[in-house]
């Protein structure tokens, strides 16, 4: 058998468990997986269909295998075994706890449908794979909290929240969630506040109380990222001109803070930032590098760094 036909059994395989994983799966996103022609891929579903794979649609609108049709379990390879290791170990140790007792119950789905000798494999390989994280988990209020919020996504029904922020203040939000994300070892909400008229971000682990509603999103919305991504009207705008020596130092917390431009000139690099923490968040990190760096813009974070300097000579 040539490699050509062996491509074909490969591509096709994957495009049966494209049509089991997904609603409805279209020619032109498959042609994009597996970098082949849409005309190719017309040709491979109709080797499923002479195979007595029902298959229900056409070419132009999409796929998706007739309701109620069942297949036998799907074949892992060891590679894909081997991967399935690994994602469980770091699962173990970032997942979030509302969302542990399923990924587990998943887990032991996956292992009962695997060959004897990849069973075999997982159990001399499992504990040989550990990941180090040197973060506490964070405790939320409410169980299976996480389920919740992406039951309103995938629903577009408002959450109402009792929410409290970093100085203890209690207030009562109705949002409309766009996605959850995972940062600095806290998850978060990005969803639009109907109270502020905006978009904001709400850490999971500050919700005290979380109730489903009947109301439908007033407006659609894009990816999560589209929304992270896209300066609000309420941050403020800091230039930085940083030592070439530290920058190394900050890949990870000049995103977290906000970080939009990054510009190399000849004494350093010029950083852009867009922060809603400029009263208190960004001066307290910007004093851990501060005999590095020279504040461009604006002034009121000279300001609010010269007080903190001198708040912390007055205690030492």
């Amino acid at each position: 058998m040539n490699d050509h036909y062996l491509k074909k059994i490969d591509r096709v395989t994957a495009i049966l468990t494209q049509l089991q994983s997904r609603p409805i799966v279209r020619a032109q996103d498959l042609a994009t997986k597996f970098d082949v022609s849409v005309r190719t891929i017309y040709r491979d579903v109709k080797t499923l269909e002479n195979a007595g794979i029902p298959i229900i649609g056409e070419a132009g609108s999409g796929y998706s295998l007739m309701d109620g049709y069942k297949l036998p379990p799907v074949m892992f390879t060891k590679e894909e075994v081997l991967s399935f290791i690994t994602a469980e170990k770091l699962m173990q140790k970032f997942l979030h706890q509302s969302l542990g007792n399923h990924y587990q119950s998943a887990m032991e789905k996956v292992r009962s449908v695997l060959k004897y000798s990849d069973k075999n494999l997982i159990e001399n390989i499992e504990k040989q794979i550990d990941v180090y994280n040197y973060h506490p988990k964070t405790q939320d209020n409410i169980q299976n909290i996480i389920p919740i919020i992406l039951e309103s996504i995938a629903e577009k029904k408002q959450l109402t929240l009792e929410y409290a922020t970093v100085d203890s203040k209690v207030s009562m939000r109705t949002i409309e969630v766009v996605g959850v994300f995972f940062e600095f070892n806290y998850w978060y909400i990005m969803a639009f506040c109907t109270l502020r008229n905006d978009f904001r971000q709400f850490r999971v682990d500050r919700i005290l109380q979380i109730f489903k509603t009947q109301n439908p999103f007033l407006q659609e919305y894009g990816q999560i990222n589209d929304y992270r991504q896209t300066p609000s009207g309420n941050k403020t705008k800091v230039r930085l001109l940083v030592k070439k020596e530290i920058i190394g130092h900050l890949v990870y917390s000049k995103k977290y803070y906000g970080l939009v431009e990054e510009i190399e000139r000849e004494s350093g690099y010029e950083l852009i930032f867009e922060t809603d923490w400029i009263k208190e968040g960004f001066p307290r990190w910007l004093i851990t590098f501060a005999d590095f760096a020279e504040i461009l813009e604006p002034e009121s974070l000279k300001v609010s760094l010269r007080e903190l300097v001198t708040m912390i000579s007055e205690k030492v």
